[in-house]
Parts: structure tokens; C-alpha cells; sequence
């Protein structure tokens, strides 16, 4: 591993290992590598690895990169005991650290540590090789840390609300390795950093971690072991942790085999304790713990809000199937089919089948409200709350979809509204007049082999402020069967997402129009299941005809 002797402008010589992928230099906080040089570039030049060695490459900086004196102006090979100046620093390429010379990172007081916390957590549960001699104080230390693992392992897998968690956790922290202040952060849903716990046995619990360690210990999943805040230059802007006599750090990430849920930080006054590689050692392990069982408890909780929905959906099932039609009129002269299948347990679609006029008229209605489940059952309900009084009033389908549309626009989000179209039959001559509210046309099967489409008369129900329906008259022949349908039958995919289209339904209903009403939504159905090859259905599918007996 090559390894940078940086001689900066200003302040001590330093050593920084090349032990990422790419590594940036600057003056900045935010760089990899800080370097203090009040003429440096805030990010003035970077180290990338490739397969073929290290590439240094000036980012556009005011004074230039030099590699042995020249300056460049594209990515530059460079190996050990190559020259990179920046400004008026130095970088000297090693193959290895020259003896005094102080490393970033490193173990001194006066610095700092770093190491993933992984190989610590493996290094804490590896027993010692039995063929080699080992230092008896090592084996105490190292029983020690298993005794304390076993019993936060026992501890933490009580049955135990989240809070409680991580009351315990900050409980085995404080009796184990006796910090002045501790704070847990995880992740939120946004992927931001948020203190869900602290403790201090300080004044003040003002802990708030700088970006940079974050950014090592949540980003990176390396454990920190900073010995001195005011000296260590990479977290320079932890002024407020200086501010509050916080000047030992010890940082792990909560962390296990599917991710990072964020970091534990522990801080204590030199006077106090100045934290060591075994407390660091001891909390990696600790965090391990308690982001796997944080991490359980979690997907507990979620299996349980899960369940919970569950038995919200069945219900609301129990009560949308309680509004559609489960046994529909007889009326002489005539043969009804209707049927409703829902995507996700609760359906979108909705349809009617009334008889009125003492028996003179028969009403079918179908719906499709925007978006599914929940939500879109609650509007269903409420759609029929609007439309069945109407229609047993009487009044023709246009009036009914201007009343319905008005209401719903008035009391529903702009994104809440439904199609729908609405047939009124003659039960005796068999005339027909039908308004349809944006959905799709229905097909009028004749008995001579003839399709017509019931076309559109107007906009979706609750879409516009001012809406206008026309109704329109035709004429329900002997032998004509009326087939209403939902957009989850004409848009189902398949796995090459060709969708089954209206072309297809209406070849297949022209085909087998001669068969009763049941037999022929069967081989619809059979059609649409052997189309979409086991592709799950997307939307509700409703399927509403009449026919008239020749």
C-alpha cells in the first residue's frame, strides 16, 4: 500500500495511508485529506486508483499540481518516491511509513484511529489459535468481552419496545465502558442522520457530532477512536463537542448483513477517560448486537402494522362486497351477468343492477374511481351513497352524472375521481338511454354479428368543476347482448407487457356471443388468465352484461 508524507505550509508533517479508491486533497473539511495550506484549493487535487496504479489529477485548481517539478494538466502516473507538490505542500509517494514520522491514522494520544468496524467485530468473536502462546492478560481481556457480549445478547432478546432498546443498550454502554456522555443516531425513512437516545452524567447534553465523522462511521462503517478532538484536524468542526469538555470520541457504526441503521457515539473529558483500541473493539461488538436486534424489532414491527392492514383490507372487503350485487333482478325477457374481481383485496371497480319504475326499467351502472385498495373502496362507497338514490329516483343517466360529478368534485382531493357509465333499459321495447362519464365503450354485441360502442358523453365524475353529459338513445334488439366492462380486463399484460386491448375482447365476445351469459364471462376470463401468462393483475376487473332473449 502506497502511503502520502505530507509537509504541509503550515503546522507538522503528517502521514496518510492511500487506502481507498480515490482520495481528495485540499483545504477543506470535506475533502479526504485536509491539508493546511491557506493557498491550496478548497478540493486542489486527488489520488485514483486504477488497474493499473495511482493516477493523481489537478481538479482545476489556481496554482497547479506538480509531479517532480512539471506541472500537469491530465492524470498523472505516479508510484513511491514520486514528488507531488500542491501550493506550498509537499506529498512524498512511500512504500511504507519513514521511522518517526507521525501517521494519519494512528494510535498516539495526540491522534486518532480508524478501522472498519467489521474486522473488529470478527477479531472480537475469533477464539485465539491454540498453537500459539498467548499473554494471559489477552485471554482475560478477551473472556471478559465475550462474558459482556453474552449478557447484552441475553438482555436485548427480551420481548422490548424500541425505546426500552435502546434504554438498554445506553444501560450495558455506561456499565461497560463508563463515557461522560452517550448518543444513539439512526437513519430516517429520508435517509437522514436523527438522535433517537443520549444519556450524559455531564451539566449539559449538547451532543452533536460533526459531519465528518458521519460521514467515516455511518457512510464508510468505520470504527473511530479519536483521542483528541482539539488536535485531530478531520473533525475540526466539532466545536461544540470541544465547547462542552468533550475531548475522547469513540464512534461505531450500527451496522449488520443488510446495512447501516446508523451509529453509536460515546464522548468523555480527558480528566475522566481517554478511551483505548479495546473499548473500541468492545463497542463495535456492542453495536453489532443492537443493530441486529434493532433491526429485528423493526421488521417485528412492520409484520405487525402488516397484519394490521391486513384485517383493515378484509374488512373493508367484508363491506365493499356487502354494495355489490350478490344476487342481481330477474327480468322476464330478459338474462344478467355481473361480477367483480379485485386486484388487491379491495376493489376500485363497482357496479349496480337496479330494477325501477315498478319493474318498467333496469338500470346498469359501472364504475372505476382512480387508484386502488383503501382508498379507493372508501370513494366506491361513497360513489354509491351519490348514485343509487338518484337512480331509483328515476332521473335520466345524464342529470344523475351532473349531480354525482358536481358533489364529488366539491368533496374530494383533485386527484379523486371516477369513470362511469350508466345504461337505462326499457324493459318492454327494449329502447335504452345511456350517459358514459370517461369510461371505456361499452359494447352492444347485435344479433346479426354487428358491434357498436357506447362511446363517451362526457368527462370523468368529479373531475371538472362544470361538467356536461349528454344522454344517448338506442335500441336493445332481440338477441343484442350489452357488455359493460372495467380498463382491469383491456389493459392486463403480459410478460412481453403487450396489453390484452379492446380489440381482443370484442373479437372474443363476437365469437362466443351465442353462449349464456356465465359461460361466456368464463371464456373471457379463461382468454385474459392464458394472455397474461401469470402476470399479476394491476387493476380491478368488472364485467356487468344484458341480454336481451331473441
Amino acid at each position: 500500500m502506497l502511503s502520502l508524507h505530507v509537509t504541509p505550509a503550515d503546522g507538522d508533517p503528517l502521514q496518510r495511508d492511500l487506502d481507498r479508491d480515490e482520495v481528495v486533497i485540499g483545504r477543506s473539511k470535506s475533502a479526504d485529506l485536509t491539508v493546511a495550506d491557506r493557498y491550496l484549493s478548497r478540493r486542489h487535487a486527488r489520488f485514483v486508483h486504477t488497474a493499473d496504479g495511482w493516477l493523481v489529477e489537478d481538479l482545476g485548481s489556481r496554482n497547479g499540481t506538480f509531479v517532480n517539478g512539471r506541472r500537469i494538466d491530465a492524470p498523472t502516473p505516479v508510484a513511491a518516491g514520486d514528488v507531488v507538490s500542491v501550493s506550498a505542500s509537499i506529498l512524498r509517494l512511500l512504500d511504507r511509513p519513514p521511522e518517526g514520522s507521525p501517521a494519519v491514522p494512528h494510535t498516539g494520544q495526540s491522534g486518532s484511529l480508524l478501522r472498519r468496524a467489521s474486522d473488529l467485530v470478527d477479531s472480537t468473536s475469533r477464539l485465539p489459535d491454540p498453537d500459539r502462546p498467548t499473554d494471559p492478560e489477552q485471554m482475560r481481556r478477551h473472556a471478559e468481552r465475550l462474558a459482556i457480549l453474552n449478557d447484552v445478547h441475553r438482555t436485548l432478546a427480551t420481548s422490548i419496545t424500541r425505546d426500552d432498546l435502546l434504554d438498554t443498550i445506553l444501560d450495558r454502554v455506561f456499565n461497560h465502558l463508563r463515557p461522560e456522555q452517550a448518543a444513539i443516531f439512526l437513519k430516517g425513512r429520508d435517509g437522514s442522520l436523527e438522535r433517537v437516545a443520549g444519556r450524559t452524567t455531564a451539566a449539559q447534553d449538547d451532543f452533536v457530532v460533526s459531519q465528518k465523522l458521519t460521514a467515516e462511521v455511518v457512510e464508510r462503517g468505520m470504527a473511530a477512536l479519536v483521542h483528541d478532538l482539539e488536535v485531530d484536524r478531520r473533525f475540526a468542526d466539532a466545536e461544540s463537542l470541544i465547547a462542552a469538555g468533550i475531548r475522547s470520541l469513540l464512534a461505531a457504526p450500527l451496522a449488520d448483513p443488510t446495512g447501516t441503521l446508523g451509529m453509536i457515539v460515546l464522548g468523555s473529558s480527558a480528566r475522566v477517560r481517554v478511551f483505548n483500541e479495546d473499548d473500541m473493539e468492545l463497542l463495535s461488538s456492542l453495536a453489532s448486537v443492537a443493530a441486529l436486534r434493532i433491526r429485528n424489532l423493526a421488521l417485528a414491527e412492520e409484520a405487525a402494522e402488516r397484519r394490521r392492514l391486513e384485517r383493515e383490507v378484509a374488512l373493508a372487503r367484508v363491506i365493499q362486497n356487502a354494495l355489490i350485487p350478490d344476487q342481481l333482478p330477474t327480468i322476464p325477457g330478459y338474462e344478467l351477468y355481473g361480477a367483480n374481481l379485485p386486484s388487491q383485496g379491495v376493489s376500485g371497480d363497482y357496479f349496480e343492477v337496479t330494477e325501477r319504475r315498478a319493474g318498467g326499467e333496469c338500470a346498469l351502472l359501472i364504475a372505476d374511481v382512480s387508484g386502488k385498495g383503501i382508498a379507493a373502496s372508501l370513494l366506491t362507497a361513497y360513489l354509491e351513497a351519490l348514485t343509487a338514490p338518484a337512480i331509483e329516483n328515476g332521473l335520466p343517466p345524464e342529470q344523475i352524472f351532473l349531480q354525482v360529478s358536481t358533489r364529488l368534485f366539491r368533496r374530494t382531493p383533485p386527484e379523486r375521481f371516477a369513470t362511469a357509465l350508466l345504461v337505462v333499459v326499457e324493459s318492454a321495447t327494449g329502447r335504452l338511454r345511456f350517459a358514459n362519464a370517461g369510461h371505456n365503450p361499452a359494447l352492444l354485441l347485435r344479433a346479426d354479428g354487428r358491434v357498436e360502442h357506447l362511446e363517451g358523453t362526457g368527462p370523468p365524475l368529479g373531475l371538472l368543476s362544470v361538467a356536461e353529459y349528454r344522454g344517448v338513445e338506442m335500441e336493445l334488439g332481440r338477441g343484442d347482448t350489452l357488455v359493460l366492462y372495467t380498463d382491469g380486463y383491456t389493459e392486463a399484460v403480459n410478460p412481453a407487457d403487450d396489453e390484452f386491448e379492446l380489440e381482443r375482447l370484442e373479437s372474443l365476445c363476437r365469437a362466443d356471443s351465442h353462449l349464456p351469459l356465465g359461460e361466456l364471462a368464463a371464456v373471457l376470463n379463461a382468454a385474459l388468465d392464458r394472455f397474461v401468462e401469470g402476470v399479476a393483475f394491476a387493476d380491478d376487473r368488472t364485467l356487468v352484461m344484458l341480454r336481451r332473449s331473441p
